[in-house]
């Protein structure tokens, strides 16, 4: 049941922040579920190969390449889930801070 509250939580995070960012596409609460689920995935399996690959740039950037390795995965799940949409580069860098900010909030009233 936790597993499903967190996923819907993180969909509601995804609209809210597609809903801010102008150069975020959502087409509906669908397509926020689907994108939640796909993000969810791609953190869960590719993102910490990934990190462990890219650590020694991470160290040497002092930690601002995992926002270029956020917004990459970003994008990859806009490829991948239809009705997601990525203007470019800037905005899934944007969408990644207040993505994690938005679930920051929302988590503390899930509390």
């Amino acid at each position: 049941m936790s597993i499903i509250i967190n996923w819907l939580i993180s969909s509601f995070a995804i609209v809210i922040t597609a809903y801010l960012l102008p150069g975020i596409h959502l087409s509906g609460f669908k397509a926020a579920l689907l994108t939640a689920l796909a993000l969810g995935l791609i953190n869960a399996f590719i993102k910490p190969v990934l990190s462990l690959l890219t650590l020694p740039l991470t160290v040497m950037t002092l930690g601002l390449f995992s926002l270029v390795l956020n917004a990459l995965l970003i994008m990859l799940t806009a490829k991948l889930v239809p009705g997601f949409q990525v203007q470019g580069f800037f905005w899934a860098v944007a969408f990644s801070v207040v993505l994690t900010i938005t679930n920051w909030i929302l988590s503390i009233f899930k509390q």
